[in-house]
């Protein structure tokens, strides 16, 4: 028991180091920040000191209206993100087991993908109107696009003697996918969804700088308007630190299912 507190401790310490760090680093950029901003004596609707953008967020988080519109941002990312997921997953497995299918739906799925979000939001919006349909439409199509692109390269990738060995044994296409596909391509998957959930959050807000009534998007256009920039960095800040929150959630989850294959 003596032995294993050291061994304890020295794991604590070593994991929350890339906090300490991360955190120092953000007290030294806000320092200098502040330190520049009182040197030249820059106005606050040019560039906000660190302390008025604290102050803003500080505020509105109090007040409840940055929580409120926090969750339906992150509602709209949720959903999409999902939605996008499951249709990736299953585009994918569909392509790889069917060349014929992969010819005729790849290159539709490029073509919708490399044509602008910005482009097809204010159909969305016309379709769906200014409700959170839209925005989880637009998160889906484009959260789907790594997602497959990922599970279809980890699905061609698996061993062909593990799949030999298994039709061998009589197994069915669904047992192979199931037992050899799936777990070798699980890294990949993951590396999609890390991916994915970044760019959800990108997609969300376009949906809502175009038509929305709420959320985070739908604030920064109104701090715009009002050359309010602490509020528009307060509201920076907080879509920030929500990317890395889903992120670092992505990559703890990974860490659990795809044991074997930890990264650093």
């Amino acid at each position: 028991m003596e032995a294993a507190r050291p061994l304890r401790s020295a794991r604590f310490v070593r994991r929350l180091r890339p906090v300490v760090e991360v955190l120092a680093s953000v007290v030294v950029v806000m320092s200098v920040w502040e330190m520049v901003i009182r040197f030249f004596d820059v106005q606050p609707f040019i560039f906000p000191a660190p302390s008025a953008v604290l102050a803003s967020l500080w505020s509105g988080l109090a007040s409840g209206k940055y929580i409120f519109a926090l969750g339906v941002t992150l509602s709209e990312i949720l959903i999409g993100c999902t939605v996008g997921t499951v249709a990736g997953l299953l585009i994918a497995a569909m392509m790889v087991s069917s060349k014929l299918a992969h010819r005729v739906v790849y290159p539709w799925i490029v073509g919708v993908q490399t044509i602008p979000k910005v482009a097809i939001a204010p159909l969305m919006l016309v379709w769906f109107g200014f409700g959170i349909e839209s925005k989880i439409l637009i998160v889906a199509l484009t959260s789907m696009f790594p997602v497959m692109v990922n599970t279809i390269a980890g699905l061609s990738s698996t061993d062909r003697d593990q799949v030999a060995l298994l039709r061998a044994l009589c197994g069915s296409r669904l047992q192979v996918l199931r037992y050899v596909q799936l777990p070798a391509a699980l890294p990949y998957i993951f590396a999609g969804l890390n991916t994915a959930i970044v760019l959800a959050v990108i997609a969300a807000i376009v949906g809502e700088f175009v038509g929305s009534r709420a959320g985070i998007g739908f604030l920064i256009l109104q701090a715009n308007f009002a050359l309010d920039l602490a509020a528009v960095f307060a509201l920076l800040t907080l879509l920030g630190a929500l990317g890395v929150t889903l992120s670092s959630c992505v990559r703890m989850v990974e860490n659990r299912v795809c044991f074997w294959n930890r990264r650093n």
